[in-house]
């Protein structure tokens, strides 16, 4: 692999340090990088704290430039945004040596190309500044709030096809973001992932497994339609 035009890249993202899929993860990536890559992972699932911790001794060690590989599998431009404010506030002086990659955690080894296309990487300095007024500032109309998990785990049994489909149905119902309709929140974790993936309604607080996207069709037009619960498809509490 040729040298880094970094001095330190860190993989950063949530389940990178606990349970099955990190053992996977930094299994492939011991493969790849050797066992002193094991060093470069920051998770994230509670929480920044470590992430800044790294990069404020980078900074201050000189290790730098700096590039942090997003692995984030729900990250966004948004998020991608924020991330790079918080590293321009950090940097400093030296944010113009600090850079954002998004990756794949199921592609790692593409990982070593991507460090190399720098022309994929963000800088940390003139971020877009968030406006102090948005048009999507009010409350949007609706009658039910419901709560998508797209944590890691329903990530992986298919929740983002789902919420896709879920956004499509409500639109042809004449249900999304209106009076007497639904707003979509996506979320992280919610539990119990077992039986993900894993959608809740308020009102009536009925949670639901949502495994198809005929499941997404029955719940539209019996629960959102209808104003009925559709109880095979609620969740057991035990």
């Amino acid at each position: 692999m040729p040298a880094s035009p970094y001095a330190r890249t860190l993989l950063v993202g949530p389940d990178l340090q606990r349970g099955s899929y990190a053992d996977l993860f930094q299994r492939q990536l011991i493969a790849l990088r050797g066992p002193e890559a094991l060093a470069d992972i920051v998770d994230t699932s509670e929480g920044f704290a470590d992430l800044w911790q790294q990069v404020r001794a980078c900074v201050a060690a000189g290790e730098l430039p700096l590039l942090l590989i997003d692995l984030d599998p729900n990250s966004s431009s948004p998020y991608l945004d924020w991330l790079r404010s918080e590293l321009q506030s950090i940097g400093g002086e030296q944010a113009n040596r600090l850079f954002v990659a998004r990756g794949n955690s199921e592609a790692l080894d593409a990982i070593g190309a991507l460090i190399e296309q720098r022309d994929k990487h963000l800088g940390c300095v003139d971020v877009p500044v968030l406006p102090d007024a948005h048009a999507w500032s009010c409350i949007p109309e609706h009658q039910y709030r419901v709560l998508l998990c797209n944590g890691p785990r329903c990530t992986r049994r298919g929740a983002l096809p789902l919420w896709k489909a879920l956004r499509e149905q409500l639109k042809a119902a004449g249900k999304l973001e209106c009076a007497g309709g639904v707003h979509i929140t996506r979320t992280q974790c919610q539990f119990p992932c077992d039986q993900g993936p894993t959608l809740s309604v308020y009102p009536p607080g009925a949670w639901y497994q949502i495994a198809s996207e005929a499941d997404v069709q029955r719940l539209v037009q019996e629960q959102f339609v209808a104003g009925r619960e559709v109880p095979e498809l609620i969740m057991r509490r035990g």
